[in-house]
């Protein structure tokens, strides 16, 4: 099957800084691909050369089947682009965002006003198709701004740190989104500061100062790069023993009155 997206060498300078150095990598259809790094990694760079907005310095990138180089508009009609910041007209109601954003798609009358539809039901948000954006709390914001993405049905979606900002219980309940969509073919190349969000993907690229330094699984990446045991601790009003805030181990590590390691 071949790769949704295809990544050899690709690099951006701006001018004697080198944001993106190298990066070469392969994303299957119907992946969820992690992408993670400190702020200034390189991960948003990437994401602008892979949907074509920014013009990579050296090296190839295909997405869709199109390179990204010569043919941006082609990329741009394949994919789906969450970006880092909310960018949705928060004064107009939550279906007026989804008709507006629909339209510049191409979509228009009856399909566009269906397709909204549809997409306000499967994000959960049918019951407030008229209240106000700009009154939505974050996570619900969030789950519109990915509902925009999805209008034209992309076989390929970017979504650039979608979680950022939002409590737990949303941010689970974006992923149980991002999980439905893989399920159904799409591919899913997210960036996330959140290392429990990354256990979703299938795969995960670790980039340090523009290159990509990992590539690998979950698992892949743990046991390369945290061979030791790892200590888990769950329930109420845990607190960590003086064997833990010392640095040590021993039989007493992290137990507590509520809950024991693992």
């Amino acid at each position: 099957m071949t790769p949704a997206i295809v990544v050899r060498d690709l690099t951006r300078r701006f001018g004697d800084f080198t944001a993106v150095d190298r990066v070469s990598f392969e994303v299957g259809q119907g992946e969820i691909f992690g992408y993670l790094g400190a702020n200034g990694a390189g991960k948003s760079t990437t994401i602008r050369m892979l949907i074509g907005l920014l013009v990579p310095s050296a090296g190839q990138a295909s997405v869709a089947g199109h390179d990204v180089a010569s043919a941006p508009d082609r990329v741009k009609a394949s994919i789906g682009y969450m970006s880092q910041r909310f960018s949705l007209y928060l004064d107009l109601p939550v279906e007026e965002n989804l008709l507006f954003f629909g339209a510049a798609y191409g979509l228009a009358g009856r399909a566009l006003r269906r397709r909204a539809g549809e997409l306000l039901e499967r994000v959960g948000l049918d019951a407030q198709h008229d209240a106000t954006t700009g009154d939505l709390p974050g996570g619900q914001r969030q789950r519109l701004a990915l509902a925009c993405a999805l209008l034209h049905q992309p076989g390929i979606v970017f979504l650039d740190e979608p979680t950022a900002g939002v409590d737990p219980v949303a941010r689970r309940a974006f992923w149980d989104l991002i999980r439905e969509l893989a399920r159904g073919g799409t591919t899913v190349f997210v960036t996330t500061h959140y290392l429990d969000e990354a256990e979703y993907c299938r795969r995960i690229g670790l980039m340090v100062d523009g290159r990509l330094v990992a590539l690998d699984t979950p698992a892949g990446l743990k046991r390369a790069w945290v061979p030791d045991r790892v200590l888990v601790a769950r329930g109420r009003g845990l607190a960590a023993s003086p064997w833990c805030r010392s640095g040590s181990t021993g039989p007493d590590c992290c137990r507590s009155r509520a809950g024991q390691c693992r």
